[in-house]
C-alpha cells in the first residue's frame, strides 16, 4: 500500500463534508484531494486526480445520483475502487462486479473511516495483483448433480467464445475430472508445480491441454498424495493462473473443507448446483447458512438447477422459496447424449450443439461472462 492514500470524496450534504474532513485532518494516512458536491464532474476528477479510492455517498442528489455515479466509475475503466456512504435505512451490498468495493454505514468513527479506506485500498491492489481474470468455483453440498460434467462443459463452452479458460480439478483425492476426461495416470498435477516459486513457464509442463481448446490443471493422481497438496499451493498456483488466463473454473467435491474454503474464498462467483431432490434442496439451505455466516454477500452466489425439467413431483415454487430467489441459470436434462459423452471423454456442447442441454450450458456460459465481465485472453 502506498504510503499515504490518495482519496476523493464526493458528498453533498455539507455537515458530512465538514466531518470527513475533520476526522481526516488527525491522521497521516489517508491523503483527502477534494470534496465534490456534483457528480457529473466526477469522472474528470479521477482522470486528472488519480486517486487509490473514491468514497461516495449513496444518497447523493442532484444531475448524477450516488448509485448511478458508482456505476459510471465501475463502466468507465478507470480502475479505481469505491466505498459507498450511506446509513442503515438504505443499506448497500458489497458487489465489485457493479463497482462497489466497500460501504461504510453512518454514523462512523475516524478509526472506522481509516481502516474501512486501508481494508479496501488493499484488496483492491491485491486483485491488481493477482490478474483480470474471473474465477468461478462450481460446487454443491450433496454428490449426484451433475457437478463434474456441468463444470467442464462449462468451461469449454466459454472457450468457444474466445475466453481463454483454465478449468481446476479441485477433487484432490479422487480427481473426477481425470475419470471423465479419461487421463493416463502418469499426466501432470498440482503436485509436479514448485512449491517455491511458481513461473508462467511451469504451467506449459504441467496443464493438461484437453482436445476442446481449455487447458486442465488436474488433481494427483492417488488419493493419498492428496494430502501433499496446501492451501498455500493452491493460493499461488490460483495467483498466477488469474494473471494468464481470462477465466478460470474450478470443480469441487461435495464437502466442505479448508481446500474447498481457499477455492470459494478466492472466487468471484460461486456457481452452486442444485437439483429437484427434497435431501439437495435441503443440503443447499444448509449451505446458504453457511455462506451468510462466513460472510460472503448474497451475489456472490448463483444458483443452477441442473435437469430443470424433470421436478420429480416437486413444484419449482418450493425450490425458489428454499433459496430465497429464483435460480439464475437453468439447464435441461441431457439423457443418452450426457451418457455417451462422458463415456468417450469428450464436451456434450461440442458432440451436440443443437441438443437442449448444449443450448441451455452455452446460454449459461454467456449469462456468467456478462454477470462476471470477464475479458478475452488470448
Amino acid at each position: 500500500m502506498p504510503d499515504q492514500i490518495r482519496l476523493l470524496v464526493v458528498e453533498d450534504v455539507p455537515q458530512v463534508a465538514q466531518y470527513i474532513r475533520g476526522l481526516l485532518n488527525s491522521q497521516t494516512a489517508i491523503k483527502l484531494l477534494d470534496v465534490v458536491s456534483d457528480g457529473t464532474r466526477v469522472l474528470n476528477l479521477v482522470s486528472e486526480m488519480r486517486p487509490d479510492v473514491v468514497l461516495v455517498d449513496a444518497l447523493l442528489q442532484g444531475r448524477m445520483k450516488g448509485m448511478s455515479l458508482v456505476a459510471q466509475i465501475a463502466q468507465s475503466g478507470l480502475r479505481v475502487p469505491v466505498i459507498v456512504l450511506t446509513v442503515p435505512q438504505h443499506p448497500v451490498q458489497v458487489d465489485p462486479f457493479n463497482g462497489v468495493h466497500g460501504v461504510l454505514a453512518m454514523p462512523f468513527t475516524g478509526y472506522e473511516l481509516v481502516q474501512r479506506i486501508q481494508q479496501t485500498t488493499q484488496v483492491s491492489q491485491d486483485t491488481d495483483e493477482r490478474g483480470t481474470a474471473r474465477m468461478i468455483t462450481v460446487f454443491a453440498p450433496k454428490g449426484g448433480v451433475g457437478k463434474t460434467t456441468l463444470a467442464f462443459n462449462l468451461a469449454v463452452a466459454i472457450g468457444q467464445r474466445g475466453v481463454r479458460t483454465c478449468l481446476i480439478d479441485g477433487s484432490l483425492q479422487f480427481g473426477d475430472l481425470r475419470a471423465l476426461l479419461k487421463v493416463p495416470g502418469e499426466a501432470p498435477s498440482l503436485l509436479d508445480l514448485p512449491t517455491d516459486r511458481i513461473q508462467e513457464s511451469d504451467l506449459a509442463d504441467v496443464l493438461w491441454r484437453d482436445p476442446s481448446g481449455i487447458d486442465i490443471l488436474l488433481a494427483p493422481p492417488r488419493v493419498e498424495l492428496a494430502e501433499m497438496v496446501t492451501v498455500r499451493d493452491l493460493e499461488k498456483s490460483l495467483s498466477l493462473l488469474r494473471r494468464v488466463y481470462g477465466m478460470v473454473i474450478v470443480d469441487t467435491p461435495a464437502v466442505v473443507n479448508d481446500v474447498n474454503l481457499a477455492f470459494l474464498d478466492e472466487s468471484d462467483t460461486i456457481l452452486e448446483v442444485v437439483t429437484y431432490d427434497s435431501t439437495t434442496i435441503h443440503s443447499t439451505m444448509v449451505m446458504a447458512d453457511a455462506f451468510r455466516m462466513i460472510g460472503y454477500p448474497p451475489t456472490k452466489v448463483r444458483y443452477l438447477v441442473n435437469r430443470s425439467d424433470s421436478t420429480g413431483g416437486l413444484d419449482p415454487e418450493l425450490l425458489n422459496k428454499a433459496l430465497g430467489r429464483a435460480p439464475e441459470h437453468q439447464v435441461s436434462s441431457g439423457g443418452a447424449l450426457v451418457v455417451r459423452a462422458n463415456n468417450e471423454g469428450i464436451p456434450f456442447v461440442l458432440a451436440d450443439p443443437s441438443a437442449q442441454i448444449s443450448q441451455d450450458v452455452t446460454r449459461t456460459a454467456g449469462e456468467l461472462l456478462a454477470a462476471t465481465g470477464a475479458v478475452a485472453r488470448r
